[in-house]
């Protein structure tokens, strides 16, 4: 009788462990099902697929105006020299840069320092030779609703947003240069 209580209390605690594991199965997916529910909301970001907000930075070097690139691929760029993931990806920007010119790519890097010092001191220890120009106002960033950075909108010919990217790109991917390639 020993050996059957035995057997009996060993087949109730595998039958308990069963249970628990499928319960804390069944819970982990409905808060992964949960997470990932808050994380897409099933539309494209906003701004995509519409007119870019045009927009004019004037700085101490320069005057840009979004509008005056229509007929070239912008790849309007919003960072800032205390940002780690948009200088990490400043070399790859420019090496697209470089290498797409020539198929109507140009980057429009817009800064959004307050430290003109900083910002122009940044500029020429990195040999950063994209059109960049320092809004410390953050107007432009702000009719496209940045608050991360980097962000990046890809901008066609025709001054429609394309796509959107948020923190840093490596600009040299195949994927990239053949998306931009085809816009």
């Amino acid at each position: 009788m020993v050996v059957h209580f035995a057997a009996m209390r060993r087949i109730y605690y595998y039958s308990w462990v069963k249970r628990m594991l499928r319960y804390a199965v069944g819970i982990t997916a409905v808060v992964v099902l949960l997470a990932l529910s808050g994380c897409y909301s099933g539309t494209r970001p906003s701004r995509v697929g519409a007119a870019a907000p045009d927009f004019t930075v004037r700085d101490s070097d320069r005057t840009v105006t979004l509008s005056e690139l229509k007929g070239q691929v912008v790849v309007l760029n919003f960072w800032a020299t205390w940002c780690p993931p948009c200088v990490e990806e400043l070399p790859s920007l420019m090496q697209m840069q470089q290498r797409m010119k020539t198929k109507g790519v140009t980057v429009l890097a817009v800064s959004i320092d307050v430290d003109q010092g900083a910002y122009r001191q940044f500029l020429k220890d990195h040999n950063v030779n994209l059109l960049s120009v320092r809004d410390p106002d953050q107007k432009s960033s702000g009719l496209y609703g940045t608050f991360k950075y980097p962000e990046t909108y890809i901008v066609d010919r025709n001054g429609v947003v394309r796509r959107k990217f948020i923190g840093a790109v490596d600009w040299t991917e195949p994927e990239v240069i053949d998306f931009l390639g085809k816009l």
